[in-house]
Protein backbone atom coordinates (compact mmCIF):
# COMPACT_ATOMS: atom_id res chain seq x y z
CA UNK A 1 0.00 0.00 0.00
CA UNK A 2 1.46 3.44 -0.92
CA UNK A 3 2.54 5.56 2.02
CA UNK A 4 -0.16 8.19 1.50
CA UNK A 5 -2.93 5.62 1.35
CA UNK A 6 -1.54 3.79 4.39
CA UNK A 7 -1.53 7.06 6.30
CA UNK A 8 -5.12 7.86 5.37
CA UNK A 9 -6.24 4.33 6.21
CA UNK A 10 -4.64 4.57 9.64
CA UNK A 11 -6.18 7.96 10.30
CA UNK A 12 -9.65 6.81 9.31
CA UNK A 13 -9.34 3.59 11.29
CA UNK A 14 -8.26 5.49 14.38
CA UNK A 15 -11.09 8.00 14.05
CA UNK A 16 -13.59 5.15 13.69
CA UNK A 17 -12.25 3.41 16.79
CA UNK A 18 -12.44 6.62 18.81
CA UNK A 19 -16.02 7.25 17.67
CA UNK A 20 -17.02 3.71 18.64
CA UNK A 21 -15.54 4.18 22.09
CA UNK A 22 -17.36 7.46 22.60
CA UNK A 23 -20.61 5.70 21.76
CA UNK A 24 -19.79 2.95 24.24
CA UNK A 25 -18.99 5.55 26.92
CA UNK A 26 -15.44 4.29 27.33
CA UNK A 27 -12.45 6.52 27.70
CA UNK A 28 -9.66 6.42 25.17
CA UNK A 29 -5.95 5.81 25.58
CA UNK A 30 -4.17 6.74 22.36
CA UNK A 31 -0.63 5.44 21.90
CA UNK A 32 0.95 7.53 19.17
CA UNK A 33 4.20 6.08 17.96
CA UNK A 34 6.36 4.35 15.41
CA UNK A 35 7.13 0.71 14.57
CA UNK A 36 7.69 -0.16 18.23
CA UNK A 37 4.05 0.66 18.92
CA UNK A 38 2.76 -0.61 15.57
CA UNK A 39 4.22 -4.05 16.30
CA UNK A 40 6.46 -4.26 13.25
CA UNK A 41 7.41 -7.82 12.35
CA UNK A 42 4.84 -9.53 14.57
CA UNK A 43 2.43 -12.05 13.07
CA UNK A 44 -0.57 -10.28 14.60
CA UNK A 45 0.15 -6.84 16.06
CA UNK A 46 -3.51 -6.44 17.00
CA UNK A 47 -3.04 -9.07 19.70
CA UNK A 48 0.74 -9.28 20.20
CA UNK A 49 1.99 -5.68 20.25
CA UNK A 50 2.30 -4.00 23.63
CA UNK A 51 -0.78 -1.74 23.19
CA UNK A 52 -2.94 -4.87 22.83
CA UNK A 53 -1.28 -6.37 25.91
CA UNK A 54 -1.99 -3.16 27.81
CA UNK A 55 -5.64 -3.48 26.79
CA UNK A 56 -5.70 -6.90 28.45
CA UNK A 57 -4.36 -5.36 31.64
CA UNK A 58 -6.87 -2.51 31.45
CA UNK A 59 -9.73 -4.98 31.08
CA UNK A 60 -8.45 -7.19 33.89
CA UNK A 61 -8.29 -4.14 36.16
CA UNK A 62 -11.87 -3.24 35.30
CA UNK A 63 -10.94 0.19 33.97
CA UNK A 64 -13.27 1.79 31.40
CA UNK A 65 -10.77 2.50 28.63
CA UNK A 66 -9.99 1.38 25.11
CA UNK A 67 -6.32 1.37 24.13
CA UNK A 68 -5.88 2.52 20.55
CA UNK A 69 -2.72 1.65 18.67
CA UNK A 70 -1.78 4.65 16.52
CA UNK A 71 1.70 3.41 15.70
CA UNK A 72 3.07 3.79 12.19
CA UNK A 73 6.23 1.99 11.13
CA UNK A 74 8.98 4.34 10.01
CA UNK A 75 7.40 7.36 11.68
CA UNK A 76 9.63 10.26 12.69
CA UNK A 77 8.77 13.15 14.96
CA UNK A 78 8.19 15.32 11.86
CA UNK A 79 5.88 12.69 10.38
CA UNK A 80 4.01 12.46 13.65
CA UNK A 81 3.54 16.21 13.68
CA UNK A 82 2.08 16.05 10.18
CA UNK A 83 -0.51 13.40 11.08
CA UNK A 84 -1.43 14.37 14.63
CA UNK A 85 -4.36 16.55 13.60
CA UNK A 86 -5.92 13.63 11.70
CA UNK A 87 -5.55 11.33 14.68
CA UNK A 88 -6.94 13.83 17.17
CA UNK A 89 -10.32 14.16 15.50
CA UNK A 90 -12.07 12.61 18.51
CA UNK A 91 -11.67 13.17 22.27
CA UNK A 92 -8.78 11.44 24.02
CA UNK A 93 -8.45 10.87 27.76
CA UNK A 94 -4.83 9.71 27.86
CA UNK A 95 -2.26 10.44 25.14
CA UNK A 96 0.97 8.43 25.08
CA UNK A 97 3.74 9.88 22.90
CA UNK A 98 6.22 7.26 21.67
CA UNK A 99 8.28 8.93 18.97
CA UNK A 100 11.84 10.03 18.34
CA UNK A 101 13.60 6.70 17.89
CA UNK A 102 13.78 6.93 14.12
CA UNK A 103 15.04 10.50 14.37
CA UNK A 104 17.79 9.38 16.70
CA UNK A 105 18.88 6.48 14.53
CA UNK A 106 19.27 8.96 11.66
CA UNK A 107 21.26 11.35 13.83
CA UNK A 108 18.82 14.21 13.29
CA UNK A 109 19.41 17.47 15.20
CA UNK A 110 18.21 17.10 18.76
CA UNK A 111 16.71 20.58 18.87
CA UNK A 112 14.52 19.68 15.90
CA UNK A 113 13.41 16.40 17.48
CA UNK A 114 12.46 18.07 20.74
CA UNK A 115 10.66 20.90 18.94
CA UNK A 116 8.59 18.41 16.93
CA UNK A 117 7.67 16.39 20.00
CA UNK A 118 6.73 19.55 21.87
CA UNK A 119 4.58 20.70 18.95
CA UNK A 120 2.74 17.37 18.98
CA UNK A 121 1.98 17.77 22.69
CA UNK A 122 0.87 21.36 22.09
CA UNK A 123 -1.66 20.21 19.49
CA UNK A 124 -2.94 17.42 21.72
CA UNK A 125 -3.41 19.82 24.59
CA UNK A 126 -5.13 22.37 22.35
CA UNK A 127 -7.64 19.73 21.23
CA UNK A 128 -8.03 18.03 24.62
CA UNK A 129 -6.99 20.41 27.44
CA UNK A 130 -7.88 17.88 30.14
CA UNK A 131 -6.14 14.88 28.57
CA UNK A 132 -3.42 13.22 30.61
CA UNK A 133 -0.11 13.17 28.77
CA UNK A 134 2.48 10.40 28.90
CA UNK A 135 5.93 10.62 27.30
CA UNK A 136 7.91 7.46 26.52
CA UNK A 137 11.66 7.89 26.75
CA UNK A 138 14.01 6.23 24.29
CA UNK A 139 17.73 5.49 24.16
CA UNK A 140 20.14 5.25 21.25
CA UNK A 141 22.92 2.65 20.91
CA UNK A 142 25.94 3.54 23.00
CA UNK A 143 28.00 3.35 19.82
CA UNK A 144 26.54 6.76 18.94
CA UNK A 145 28.58 8.28 21.75
CA UNK A 146 27.74 11.74 23.04
CA UNK A 147 24.75 11.97 20.72
CA UNK A 148 23.17 8.98 22.46
CA UNK A 149 23.57 10.61 25.88
CA UNK A 150 22.13 13.91 24.68
CA UNK A 151 19.26 12.17 22.92
CA UNK A 152 18.18 10.40 26.11
CA UNK A 153 18.18 13.73 27.93
CA UNK A 154 15.39 15.07 25.70
CA UNK A 155 12.55 13.16 27.28
CA UNK A 156 12.52 13.90 31.02
CA UNK A 157 12.61 17.70 30.60
CA UNK A 158 9.94 17.44 27.89
CA UNK A 159 7.67 15.48 30.21
CA UNK A 160 8.28 17.94 33.04
CA UNK A 161 7.52 20.92 30.78
CA UNK A 162 4.12 19.48 29.87
CA UNK A 163 3.31 18.01 33.29
CA UNK A 164 3.33 14.61 31.61
CA UNK A 165 3.97 11.23 33.16
CA UNK A 166 7.35 9.87 32.07
CA UNK A 167 8.15 6.32 31.02
CA UNK A 168 11.93 6.65 31.51
CA UNK A 169 12.87 4.06 28.87
CA UNK A 170 10.23 2.21 26.88
CA UNK A 171 12.57 -0.68 26.06
CA UNK A 172 13.88 -1.23 29.58
CA UNK A 173 15.17 -4.81 29.77
CA UNK A 174 14.45 -5.26 26.05
CA UNK A 175 16.83 -3.01 24.13
CA UNK A 176 20.07 -4.79 23.31
CA UNK A 177 18.86 -8.22 24.45
CA UNK A 178 18.81 -10.68 21.52
CA UNK A 179 16.28 -12.87 23.32
CA UNK A 180 13.81 -9.98 23.39
CA UNK A 181 14.23 -8.78 19.83
CA UNK A 182 13.70 -9.89 16.28
CA UNK A 183 16.63 -10.70 14.01
CA UNK A 184 17.17 -7.01 13.21
CA UNK A 185 18.08 -6.35 16.85
CA UNK A 186 15.79 -3.30 16.90
CA UNK A 187 12.18 -4.44 17.03
CA UNK A 188 10.87 -6.44 19.99
CA UNK A 189 9.63 -9.97 19.42
CA UNK A 190 6.65 -11.39 21.31
CA UNK A 191 8.50 -11.76 24.66
CA UNK A 192 9.89 -8.28 24.09
CA UNK A 193 6.43 -6.78 23.72
CA UNK A 194 5.32 -8.61 26.86
CA UNK A 195 8.24 -7.00 28.68
CA UNK A 196 7.39 -3.55 27.29
CA UNK A 197 3.81 -3.91 28.53
CA UNK A 198 5.15 -4.89 31.96
CA UNK A 199 7.31 -1.75 31.97
CA UNK A 200 4.52 0.57 30.89
CA UNK A 201 1.66 -0.78 33.00
CA UNK A 202 2.84 0.25 36.52
CA UNK A 203 3.46 3.75 35.20
CA UNK A 204 0.23 4.20 33.27
CA UNK A 205 -2.17 2.40 35.63
CA UNK A 206 -2.29 5.26 38.20
CA UNK A 207 -2.92 7.69 35.34
CA UNK A 208 -5.87 5.61 34.17
CA UNK A 209 -7.32 5.27 37.65
CA UNK A 210 -7.15 9.03 38.14
CA UNK A 211 -8.81 9.60 34.77
CA UNK A 212 -11.49 7.02 35.54
CA UNK A 213 -12.29 8.78 38.81
CA UNK A 214 -12.52 12.10 36.99
CA UNK A 215 -14.85 10.64 34.37
CA UNK A 216 -17.20 9.24 37.01
CA UNK A 217 -17.33 12.38 39.15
Amino acid sequence: MPTTLRFLFLALLTAFALSADAAADRGTVLIFGDSLTAGYGLDDPTTQAYPALLQEKVDAAGLPFRVINAGLSGETSAGGLRRIDWVMRQPVDVFVLELGGNDGLRGLPLATVKANLAAILDRVRAKNPDAALVVAGMRMPTSMGAYADAFFEIFAPLAAEYDATLIPFLLEGVGGDPAMNQADGIHPNIPGHVAVAETVWPIIEPVLRERAAARSS
